[in-house]
């Protein structure tokens, strides 16, 4: 088979992607913030719950391309689980170093994070990836979305209630209560919407969208490919929201309906990308995801740098009151301009394009930090 041309798609996709991750993150004021742009409370999902799952299903197809190219330059696979074990440490320590970052104290310090949980799933992606037929890995997805709801829903636990899904009362805090204590994102609460249980069906998330790259790889023809990910996509909605009725659509608890509908509102947002970008060739528009989708890890580990230092480091003030630099800008700047609701998002606006700036520059000299 001729080696597949790039797809612009998946790069802008993926830039899109961070984009909305830093549209959400860094809000001027968290009491000023419009609903899409937050995160379902519990139960549900909006706009914003859609950010981790795209990263995870935008990296799975990422996968079929990059796996298939290593294997053909190399007959051997070590190079590849090297990388893979590089791959998957880095994005382990730099998800730790994030949230050690400014605070210095290991005691309380959060295990588990947004770039643990990619590390993770890749690795464990992986190795079902390259241990497994088509067959095995088809079945290896289903019994991860399968078994941890049986898991939840079967497995008893001290304090267990009559609704294994509500806060307090869910096999996945439990456990993470147990072996992460003092070390989780809620400590009053004893949770982490990343915690380790939830990281399961997460792995099945990168598999669909493996599954994805391995389509756009094929033989099909490009309208096909594209019809395929409509059917494809709608279909696993639909299984979504039926099996939300056993089982709710949760980002925190991840849960496995919750995997399906959002993979399939990813299948359906990449082929109106693949047929709009790589089909019909309308790629002006593209550029600034491109430049965010191909420096992702730069974008992702240096926003979120810069942002926690922007908001840590504390100044004096005029009036003689010690403030962080980003309460200072907002309020100086950003308020008396736009008030609070426009300047809440007026002020993740000006980050995106400070970054798009910082980004295009690295573009432009050809600086592409790749993990």
């Amino acid at each position: 088979m001729p080696k597949p041309a790039r797809l612009i798609s998946l790069d802008a996709f993926r830039g899109f992607t961070i984009m909305l991750m830093i549209l959400v993150n860094n809000p001027g004021s968290w009491q000023y913030v419009f609903s899409p742009l937050e995160h379902a409370e519990w139960h549900g999902c909006t706009p914003t719950d859609l950010v981790f799952p795209f990263f995870l299903f935008i990296m799975g197809a990422a996968m079929a391309f990059s796996f298939a190219r290593r294997l053909e330059e190399n007959a051997s696979r070590r190079p590849l689980y090297l990388q893979i074990l590089k791959r998957t440490f880095l994005l382990i320590f730099l998800g730790l170093f994030m949230a050690w970052y400014l605070r210095w104290n290991f005691a309380t310090l959060r295990f588990p994070g947004v770039l643990q949980r990619i590390g993770l799933c890749y690795f464990f992606a992986s190795m079902i990836i390259l241990h497994t037929s088509r067959r095995g890995q088809i079945i290896w997805t289903a019994l991860l979305l399968a078994g941890y709801w049986l898991a939840m829903a079967l497995i008893p636990f001290p304090g267990r209630g009559a609704d294994v899904w509500a806060l307090n009362s869910n096999l996945a805090q439990y456990i993470d209560g147990i072996v992460l204590k003092g070390h989780l994102y809620k400590q009053d609460l004893g949770f982490d919407p990343e915690g380790l249980l939830s990281t399961i069906p997460a792995i099945a998330q990168v598999m669909l969208g493996f599954f994805t790259g391995q389509w756009l790889r094929s033989k099909a023809e490009p309208l096909a490919r594209t019809n395929g990910m409509f059917i494809a996509g709608n279909l696993l909605i639909v299984l979504g929201l039926g099996w939300s009725l056993f089982m709710p659509i949760n980002k925190q608890l991840w849960t496995s309906s919750y995997v399906l509908y959002t993979a399939g509102i990813a299948l359906n947002f990449l082929a109106i990308s693949y047929w709009l970008i790589d089909i019909k060739g309308y790629t002006r528009f593209t550029r600034p995801f491109v430049i965010f989708g191909s420096n992702a890890i730069l974008a992702f580990f240096g926003s979120g740098i810069m942002a926690k230092t922007m908001y840590i480091w504390q100044v004096t003030r005029a009036d003689g009151t010690r403030s962080s630099v980003k309460a200072l800008f907002y309020d100086n700047v950003l308020l008396p301009i736009f008030g609070n609701w426009g300047a809440s998002l007026a002020h993740p606006l000006l980050y995106i394009l400070i970054w798009l700036g910082i980004l295009a520059w690295c573009y432009k000299k050809k600086i592409f930090i790749k993990l």
